[in-house]
């Protein structure tokens, strides 16, 4: 699905991130969130709050965790995001 103004991608109905398609600005909302810092084009945003541990869901498959809290609206990207352990999929991923 893509947001009404093209600036935003969800890749599958489970995912837990948005792609942002242009570069997105802090107080703009983009698949019904509101940012709430800077997102690159091409990079991730959480459209949900995500606790330290939680799968990161794109296409539909745990794509990695958070390594820290990352609130709704925030930048998904490598400062708080990292691999999961082997054995979590898309199951697991989808309750949380």
């Amino acid at each position: 699905m893509i947001d009404p103004k093209c600036s935003a991608l969800l890749l599958g109905e489970f995912d837990s991130v948005g792609i942002a398609l242009i570069a997105l600005e802090p107080g703009t909302e983009h698949l019904g969130v509101t940012l709430c810092t800077p997102v690159p084009a091409g990079h991730k945003f959480a459209l949900r709050d995500h606790a330290r541990g939680d799968a990161i869901l794109k296409y539909g498959q745990v794509m990695g965790q958070a390594t820290s809290p990352i609130r709704i609206g925030e930048h998904v990207h490598t400062h708080n995001t990292g691999m999961s352990p082997h054995g979590l999929g898309p199951a697991q991923g989808h309750g949380q």
